[in-house]
């Protein structure tokens, strides 16, 4: 029997008490909660199995689900000012075995208060793990000079270099590469955290990160200064960046392998396909529908699977298209749309001349880098699991019963 794929638990601790800013991990950066941050950051990571948030606050709590965390209530004594993240995490390990049955392979430490923390710092740090180091850490290149003051009561103030002789100042490049912990994101394995209780153990992977978006939300100057950046570093990444409304759209165009399905497929001895999708793309799919939101289907793959599929939704599929963007830019022209109020949601590179056709491109969560780059808005969701509902949800509204036009 072949052994499970590994179990990736991402554990965001929020306790709700904070007095260096108040309510913090609620507070907005970007016009997203800073815990909404961190869960999107881990959602949309492609090696995390489940996002789970520990906090005592019910407002976090439900900030975190409606971002698509799993809860859990962190006990009283793991919610003062003097509980370690460690042992919010410990218990949260602890829960998810107890209802999972099964130790998660890898443990993540994400915090809240690193705003700018990507998918992909995610995942670095878990691919270090799973590729044999016990933890690892965000970490971003460092070469400034540092310096302690060895001040006491009674003696005057005087500096000492700590990574430098003050008598010697070498170019920059000629200076070893120092590492500063990012303080965003840390991975251990499993077991060996459980045993040790702490975050390094073993050998410990650092994994690089953009030093311009490294920032640690400790007082109302540093949540200052993120709200000023994260027009600048914001771009697709976080969860609150620019999204289509009911008065923005006119139709709805869907690639199918890797944004209606996980893109993955089973193939039987008899070369049949079997490929999963998620119920609540069917429902947001329908609702559009009674919506009156003109729909298609777009796939390169000539598959009689994709037939089945639309043939169920009720809605026209065109497939075995070799050039996407022509397909395309014919059915606009015969449902007298204008591209430029199209919803085309995909996930791969092939989708890209759509999305330079489209007015709104929209990258499902779990898309390649490129194309999520070029996508105007990202959906939370991965594909197969509730991208195209998420999409139906922006247009229609969370009841999926909102009129498409006012």
């Amino acid at each position: 029997m072949r052994d499970p794929a590994p179990r990736v638990l991402a554990v965001i601790p929020a306790r709700g008490g904070s007095k260096g800013v108040p309510g913090k991990n609620l507070a907005e950066v970007g016009g997203v909660p800073l815990v909404a941050r961190a869960v999107h950051a881990c959602r949309t990571a492609r090696l995390v199995s489940e996002v789970l948030v520990s906090t005592d606050d019910p407002a976090i709590a439900e900030a975190a689900r409606t971002a698509g965390a799993t809860t859990v209530e962190r006990p009283a004594p793991l919610s003062g000012d003097t509980a370690t993240s460690e042992a919010a995490v410990l218990h949260a390990l602890d829960t998810d075995e107890a209802r999972h049955g099964r130790l998660a392979d890898v443990v993540l430490l994400v915090q809240c208060t690193s705003p700018f923390l990507t998918a992909d710092d995610v995942d670095g740090v878990t691919a270090a793990v799973l590729e044999g180091a016990d933890t690892a850490v965000t970490a971003a290149p460092f070469h400034g000079f540092l310096w302690r003051d060895l001040a006491t009561g009674a003696t005057p103030s005087s500096g000492h270099g700590v990574n430098h002789d003050a008598a010697h100042r070498p170019r920059r490049q000629d200076r070893p590469e120092d590492l500063l912990e990012t303080g965003a994101a840390y991975a251990m394995r499993g077991d060996g955290f459980r045993a040790v209780r702490h975050r390094f153990f073993g050998r410990t992977a650092l994994v690089r990160t953009d030093p311009a978006r490294v920032l640690e939300i400790d007082d109302p100057h540093d949540l200052a200064r993120a709200r000023a950046l994260a027009p600048l570093l914001d771009r697709n990444e976080a969860p609150g960046a620019r999204r289509p409304g009911p008065g923005d759209v006119d139709a709805v165009v869907l690639d199918f392998d890797g944004t209606q399905t996980d893109d993955t497929v089973q193939i039987d001895a008899e070369g049949r396909e079997r490929v999963s999708v998620h119920r609540g793309d069917g429902l947001g799919i329908a609702a559009l529908r009674d919506a009156g939101v003109p729909l298609l289907i777009l796939s390169t793959e000539q598959n009689p699977v994709v037939t089945a599929r639309a043939r169920k939704l009720c809605i026209p599929v065109l497939h075995g298209v070799d050039r996407k963007d022509e397909a395309l830019k014919q059915w606009c022209d015969e449902q007298g749309v204008d591209p430029a109020r199209v919803l085309y949601a995909g996930n791969d590179a092939n989708d890209l001349p759509c999305f330079a056709l489209a007015g709104w491109p929209v990258a499902v969560a779990s898309a390649h880098e490129p194309v999520r780059r070029a996508a105007r808005a990202v959906t939370t969701a991965p594909g197969g699991r509730g991208a195209v509902r998420e999409i139906a949800s922006w247009l229609l509204g969370p009841d999926l019963k909102s009129p498409h036009r006012p």
